[in-house]
């Protein structure tokens, strides 16, 4: 091998590892703005819970009355149901539940907090489903 292939060669291999250091720096990049975030999210986490700690009075149930009956019959619903997505409506009458305005925005609450703790997912806009 003569001196210009193996300048060559060496240039190859520099510009190789040249292109995988800036891979490299990109995913550090994308892993410290992940990590950022996922940060953010458990000191939010933390505040709301110590705020509900310190609101709650000691003992007390933050749910209103018959909320854990409601919550169980929704997770039962999916639970039966776990290919289907339904609206906050459709479950009401399928429960047998209140079909008027102020009751079914409430269920949809349910439903956003069910989908937040990762029991639900959004199949599309204003449809609820069991995550599988």
């Amino acid at each position: 091998m003569n001196i210009l292939e193996l300048l060559a060669a060496l240039q190859a291999q520099q510009d190789e590892a040249t292109t995988r250091a800036a891979e490299l720096r990109e995913q550090i990049e994308h892993l410290t703005t992940a990590l950022a975030e996922t940060e953010a999210r458990l000191t939010d986490l933390a505040t709301t819970r110590k705020i509900i700690a310190e609101v709650a009075p000691a003992g007390a149930d933050p749910d209103p009355p018959g909320t854990k009956t409601t919550y169980q019959a929704i997770v039962n619903t999916f639970n039966q149901h776990p290919d289907t997505p339904f609206r906050a409506r459709e479950l009401h009458e399928l429960l047998g539940m209140p079909t008027d305005e102020t009751s079914v925005n409430i269920t949809r609450n349910r439903l956003g907090r069910l989908t937040r703790q990762g029991f639900l997912t959004q199949p599309g806009r204003g449809r609820y489903q069991k995550r599988t």
